[in-house]
């Protein structure tokens, strides 16, 4: 990666929404963007251009086809149809497989060899179906999985304590939807473990508060759409946040969508929702938490659904 240069398939409200993050950050060198549309794509990396004197480094965006991904060292993918209201992600999957598919065959065409994320919906499921085509290995396909979910319990739980929420630690695991989970038994403010957080700040926080804040948590994709009909502002912050960890090679932990390579109990060959340590090369290697019981069951739980889904896939 001698330069950082992101190629973005989708330019759609996920899309644009992480290059205008990565604009508004200076967080990469080059930007491309790639759409069936290529009058949006153009459009798109014209409005991108006209704000770069606000920007905080000199930067390079233009729009372009998969020609230009060849030497990036990052392509993600947004594109795919969004999620209709009451509809759950896993409903998702029919319609997005196939354009997931499509674009994964045209970029490894042009002998791409960086790093695949994915943030479509599913994406547990199409993330898998990524790498399933790329025939890259599994560290280098990764999906953005629970880093959009766990930003947001980050949020609902600095709200009751009053407390940064750069200083809470604590994470949603499993998959990227309804069968997700929060890891209580690992979270942490400032180094002090929650439980011990709730029973110092009983004016703010109780226990019974812990269940209100997952299902705010579980249900906000679901809240957002029903009130401006998509959610794209938080999973653009968070795909900034991955690609950072990438470029700076800086072995971050992020709960991203990974293949699980038997450090967990679960079912295999699948992606799902774990701690991950990020840096250049992809997944460095999974963060082993010893969960609780009921922790262990929700992992269980939410990896058997996700198989279930992949076993009604043909490739």
């Amino acid at each position: 990666m001698e330069k950082s240069k992101v190629a973005i398939v989708g330019t759609g409200f996920v899309g644009m929404s992480y290059a205008y993050a990565l604009l508004n950050q200076g967080a990469v060198e080059e930007i491309v963007l790639i759409d069936i549309d290529q009058r949006k794509a153009e459009g798109e990396a014209m409005d991108l251009n006209h704000g770069l004197a606000f920007a905080p480094r000199k930067m390079s965006i233009k729009s372009g086809n998969y020609n230009d991904v060849k030497d990036a060292g990052l392509v993600v993918i947004t594109a795919g149809v969004s999620q209709k209201e009451g509809e759950n992600r896993i409903d998702l999957l029919n319609r997005n497989a196939v354009i997931i598919k499509s674009v994964v065959k045209q970029i490894m065409d042009t002998g791409f060899n960086g790093i695949l994320l994915v943030a479509s919906n599913p994406v547990d499921i199409l993330t898998y179906v990524a790498w399933k085509e790329s025939g890259l290995p599994a560290s280098k396909v990764i999906g953005s999985g629970t880093s959009l979910d766990t930003a947001r319990l980050r949020y609902e739980i600095s709200q009751y304590i009053q407390i940064d929420v750069r200083n809470v630690h604590a994470y949603i695991l499993g998959e990227h939807g309804d069968s997700e989970f929060v890891c209580w038994s690992n979270a942490f403010v400032g180094g002090k473990n929650i439980k011990d957080v709730i029973e110092s700040m009983p004016e703010q926080i109780k226990f019974s508060d812990l269940d209100r804040i997952y299902h705010d948590v579980k249900n906000a994709a679901y809240d957002i759409i029903s009130r401006k009909k998509a959610s794209y502002y938080g999973i653009g912050m968070a795909l900034v946040r991955i690609t950072s960890a990438i470029f700076n090679n800086e072995n971050r932990i992020i709960p991203i969508s990974v293949y699980n390579d038997g450090i967990y109990d679960i079912e295999k060959d699948l992606y799902i929702g774990l701690p991950a340590v990020l840096n250049r090369d992809g997944v460095h290697h999974l963060v082993k938490l010893k969960f609780d019981q009921t922790e262990t069951e929700n992992l269980e739980n939410s990896a058997k659904i996700l198989k279930s889904v992949l076993n009604q896939l043909v490739f």
